[in-house]
């Protein structure tokens, strides 16, 4: 189920119009960097192919003087390593050299093919960030576009919610976050 579902997301995010996708990144971007710009250290995706694009919010962010980390797959685990130089790894991404950090990361931004209403996301089938995320206290904010928040799949009991879903149209906050704002 999973599989088909994944499938669909792939080709749909494929066929998304290429002017309508730079837009749609626009704003992604804008609505990033003002509701989290203001924390120090960020785990960014490296965006490839179809994904919403990342290199908008890395570049604002390393120009403000944050601290900047790309995943790079180490075996089956993923680490955080310093903006800095690439390569070309794992399943073809380019991922940072050098070494992982350990310390603590205010915001992490999520790749996804698709997000559910409870802040559920549907990834590629590794379960890197989910395993990365367990436990890890950091804000998980998925990235992606609007077509993509969607509730034909369930969660299981590994995956790891996210506190919010950035999109072209806003910000969808579920969680933690979510309770914090209603406050």
């Amino acid at each position: 189920m999973k599989g088909e579902i994944r499938e669909k997301f792939k080709i749909k995010r494929r066929y998304f119009g290429s002017i309508v996708r730079a837009e749609a990144g626009r704003y992604i971007a804008e609505y990033f960097l003002a509701e989290y710009g203001g924390y120090s250290s960020y785990l960014i995706y490296n965006s490839f192919g179809s994904e919403a694009s990342t290199q908008g919010i890395i570049s604002a962010l390393l120009r403000e003087g944050k601290q900047v980390f790309l995943p790079r797959v180490e075996g089956d685990k993923m680490v955080a390593v310093p903006y800095g130089e690439l390569k070309r790894g794992a399943y073809g991404i380019m991922e940072p050299q050098g070494q992982p950090y350990s310390g603590a990361i205010d915001v992490t931004a999520v790749p996804l093919l698709a997000v559910n209403g409870r802040g559920f996301r549907l990834g590629y089938g590794g379960g890197y960030y989910d395993r990365f995320l367990k436990d890890n206290g950091t804000l998980k904010v998925g990235l992606g576009f609007a077509f993509q928040l969607t509730d034909e799949f369930e969660e299981d009991g590994w995956d790891e919610p996210l506190d919010s879903f950035i999109c072209e149209r806003g910000i969808y906050y579920f969680g933690k976050e979510e309770e914090q704002r209603r406050k």
